[in-house]
């Protein structure tokens, strides 16, 4: 049966997210761990680069597919970063924002009724954008014991006939799980064997800690089937100015330009330009190794006081997420974060907004201040211990 966009849209709920934080508006002194964004601003070169662009009248509509200037900053990063081999006219495209490559991309080669695995907990975007593009999205678990890490045994599982694609996303939001090599391989091959096209997240590549980061696109053979999604809101600070790219075999980027080229138009043109000399500046680089360092100080702090308050959490090993087990104190991880709210003015992520295998636990980013944090297990210790939760 053909089902228009508008019923499509119609299938698609408001992020839970989002609701939690119209609940927490007008709570006086709440200290929010919920939205996923650095609380680090731009670095000043890369605003100088901005204004820069604007000075050279940079204010007119780039290429569809981005500025060329951009394109090869990105293939050189890709190169000498992820081992990626790209072409930056044919094979290398920016959007507005990383988000954008899921619609787009999907929206590439996905038939109707086609479906997609996403490794559930899973990021917000993935289910939707699969629906919305004609397919059928499906959670594939991936369990605490093996530290929320994606397994070929649980895709074999889940796999039939009219699975097209497998989204996989390292480091992962909303768990902090990095994807090995091995691990990498293993989800290589079975895409070969399954013939599935790969969009491969990695917006949080440069937040790792004590561990490397792979790209499954620069595995032998992998780079026709993949579809690497990234972007600078993370890895600069850049959350507000809406950039992404995405590395792809050149007829998937033939069709996202087509799509961008009646959607966005293109990128803003003095943010890319900007975003252009920040990957080339060392500047740039010694800012995301200063987050990272900072980030993996407050991981270390939260990971320490939700154990020792008697929440199990898996030690995150990249991002800016960790995700403890809140279901033995005997709430769902909705009625926890709806009284961490009310009693304590901390807002939480309830873990079933990022799909089943997130029922029981909650989501806390620490991507806020060190002094915060330490405040808000203060606040959420205090009511456990109170209300003998734990």
């Amino acid at each position: 049966m053909f089902m228009a966009l508008s019923d499509r849209l119609d299938l698609v709920n408001p992020s839970e997210i989002r609701k939690l934080f119209d609940l927490a508006q007008g709570i006086e002194g709440l200290i929010s761990l919920g939205i996923g964004e650095p609380d680090f601003d731009t670095p000043e070169h890369i605003r100088e680069y901005a204004k820069e662009a604007l000075d050279k009248g940079m204010t007119h509509y780039s290429p569809n597919a981005g500025l060329m200037m951009l394109r090869e900053a990105v293939a050189k990063k890709l190169k000498e970063q992820n081992g990626i081999e790209a072409d930056p006219s044919r094979e290398i495209m920016i959007l507005t924002g990383a988000n954008q490559a899921f619609l787009m991309g999907l929206a590439a080669f996905l038939r109707d009724g086609e479906e997609v695995l996403i490794p559930s907990p899973m990021f917000v975007t993935y289910a939707p954008a699969v629906t919305l593009a004609g397919g059928r999205p499906v959670e594939v678990p991936t369990y605490e014991e093996n530290e929320f890490r994606l397994s070929v045994d649980d895709l074999e599982k889940k796999v039939t006939e009219k699975t097209r694609a497998l989204i996989i996303n390292s480091p992962n939001n909303p768990t902090g799980a990095v994807l090995t090599k091995k691990d990498l391989e293993e989800i290589a091959d079975f895409a070969v064997e399954h013939d599935l096209m790969v969009f491969s997240d990695e917006v949080y590549e440069h937040f790792v800690y004590g561990v490397k980061h792979h790209s499954i696109g620069a595995l032998n053979g992998m780079f026709e089937r993949t579809i690497t999604v990234n972007g600078f809101s993370k890895t600069f600070a850049m959350t507000g100015w809406r950039l992404g790219f995405v590395a792809a075999p050149s007829w998937i980027i033939e069709k996202m330009t087509r799509f961008q080229m009646y959607n966005s138009t293109c990128p803003v043109t003095f943010a890319q330009y900007a975003a252009a000399k920040a990957l080339e500046d060392e500047r740039s680089w010694k800012a995301v190794e200063d987050m990272r360092r900072e980030y993996e100080r407050r991981r270390n702090l939260v990971l320490e006081r939700l154990n020792g308050m008697g929440l199990p959490t898996v030690k995150p090993k990249g991002a800016f997420y960790i995700f403890p087990r809140v279901r033995d104190t005997g709430l769902t991880d909705r009625e926890f974060s709806e009284l961490m709210l009310k009693e304590a003015k901390v807002a939480v992520v309830p873990g079933g907004a990022f799909g089943r295998s997130g029922l029981g636990y909650i989501r806390i980013s620490y991507a806020t201040s060190y002094e915060q944090l330490e405040e808000a297990m203060d606040r959420m210790e205090k009511v456990l211990e109170e209300r003998k939760l734990v």
